[in-house]
This record gives structure tokens, sequence and C-alpha cells, in this order.
């Protein structure tokens, strides 16, 4: 069976300013959940950070995209070598659900289900405030899940950015304007 769930692992607009994207991934579901909430684990995917399992928290989050190869990989003319974001816990159920603020605006929600000896996971981005921001994200959480895919099953991902860019002009063909 496939790693990628419905819409061959592409996000898909599921209210205006709602992108939805899933992944089934390899059990159990606390590993899987120890890879969205611990921050040496998904600093391997997506960011560092830790965070304090408590609704109300706040952490950090700080991106290091080039580091998520092996080996790592030059990152792009215009993109820094790392950013960080402030947010903040607002719903927590272990090891189903996770959501956090994003940005100034918005939330991520981490949905996991259990389907067999595999994990569901929804990744549902809400707030997207415009269109260009949509083609940042879409590609973006689909290149981070890719490589979460392959971390969690044991692989080691050859490649972040040439993927993201490939996927930001899939996008731009497969969302509306």
């Amino acid at each position: 069976m496939s790693d990628l769930a419905p819409n061959d692992g592409y996000g898909v607009l599921t209210e205006p300013t709602t992108l939805t994207i899933q992944r089934f991934l390899p059990g159990p579901i606390e590993r899987v959940w120890a890879f969205l909430t611990e921050s040496d684990m998904r600093r391997q995917w997506l960011a560092s950070g830790d965070m304090k399992m408590e609704v109300g928290a706040p952490f950090t989050l700080t991106w290091r995209n080039s580091e998520l190869t092996d080996p790592p990989e030059d990152r792009p003319p215009g993109q820094s070598e790392e950013h960080s974001m402030e947010s903040r816990i607002t719903e927590l159920d272990p090891p189903n659900r996770i959501t956090f603020t994003w940005f100034s605006s918005g939330s991520v929600i981490f949905d996991l289900a259990k389907r067999g000896e595999r994990v569901l996971l929804t990744v549902t981005h809400r707030g997207v405030p415009s269109r260009d921001v949509l083609l940042k994200v879409a590609p973006g959480w689909h290149s981070h899940l890719d490589v979460l895919v392959l971390r969690v099953s044991g692989g080691k991902p050859t490649t972040f950015w040439a993927a993201y860019n490939r996927l930001q002009k899939e996008y731009e063909q497969r969302l509306p304007a």
C-alpha cells in the first residue's frame, strides 16, 4: 500500500482558507506522536523547538530546511538559512491531536488515527491569508510530510528544496486562483 493518502499526497482546499493534506505512516501511533511533539524528532522533518505539553503553552519552532536531507542541500536564492515562529498550543489530546497557532493568524491541526498497523496523519492548516501564502504553505507541507514519511520509515531524504520548487509549480496549477 502507498504511504500517500487520498489525492496522491496533494493538499486540497477544504474551505477557501483551509488546506488539508494527509499521509499514511507506519505505527505505532505513539511513535508518530513523538515525531510531531518531540523537538529532536520533529527537527528531522519540520522544525526544532521544545513544547510543554499543555494547552496555552507557548513555544518557538525553528526551521533549517537545508538540513533535512542527507547530504544537506543548498538553499535556493532568497531562502534564509533559518527562520523561527512563535506559537501556542490551543488543543491537546495525546496521541490523537495537537493544534497550535501559526504565525500571527491561523492554526495548524495534526490529527492521528490508527488504521491497522499504520497511522493516518491529517494536517489541517486554517486561516491561510492569501493565495500567495497558500502557494508557499501547500508545497511546504507536502515536502515536509514527504520527508516525515521517509524518516518514520527509516529512510533518508535526499531532496527537500528541489521537491518544494517542483511542487510550488504544481500547486500553482492545482489550486484555484
